[in-house]
């Protein structure tokens, strides 16, 4: 899939704000900062469409990005660490809450975890609320390239096992290295 154009399209931070055009969206989410923003700029082909920061929480509404006017790509704020009141977490949980029963128009979320890690509470219950909203998932193995590849098979095999999904539902990605990312806009590619 060849990316022309790459627009700002929206944030939103109320299910009002979210976009009434009927283009497919691909949205991603996952633990503040597990790489979201740097895998969407790679994903993209752009250097800073997607704010990345060493601060966690940085995303704080949901964001549409317009590719190539003719699908969206969506970034959904990050859950765990941020320095944020409760009560903002609480927003976030909510609004991400809407998106996922409102969206008519989402083909695929791609759930990031870091490869080097375990799925956490959030994650989980992040996966089931795409399985239970009816969404197809993909599971993207962010920061693949600081492990060991017998270490990524290894932890790999674990999170399928945590998540109760098959191996062939994820995808080991780097920004660094490109590993995955021509994977994911085939993935994309492939639903529109």
């Amino acid at each position: 899939m060849e990316i022309r154009s790459v627009e700002f399209y929206r944030a939103a931070y109320s299910p009002q704000d979210f976009p009434a055009d009927k283009r497919p969206q691909f949205a991603m989410v996952g633990r503040s900062n597990v790489g979201k923003s740097s895998l969407i700029n790679a994903v993209l082909k752009r250097k800073a469409i997607a704010r990345v920061s060493q601060t966690p929480g940085k995303t704080q509404g949901i964001h549409f990005y317009l590719i190539n006017d003719r699908f969206h790509i969506v970034d959904l704020p990050g859950y765990g660490y941020a320095k944020v009141p409760k009560t903002t977490l609480q927003g976030w949980r909510a609004l991400i809450n809407a998106y996922l029963e409102k969206s008519e128009r989402l083909r695929l979320m791609f759930l990031l975890l870091d490869a080097r890690r375990t799925p956490n509470d959030q994650d989980k219950q992040m996966h089931r609320w795409t399985r239970d909203a009816g969404v197809e998932e993909k599971v993207l193995l962010t920061k693949s390239d600081k492990i060991s590849n017998n270490q990524l098979s290894k932890n790999s095999e674990g999170i399928a096992e945590e998540l109760g999904i098959e191996r062939g539902e994820m995808i080991a990605c780097s920004v660094v290295t490109k590993r995955g990312i021509d994977q994911v806009r085939r993935e994309i590619a492939e639903r529109l």
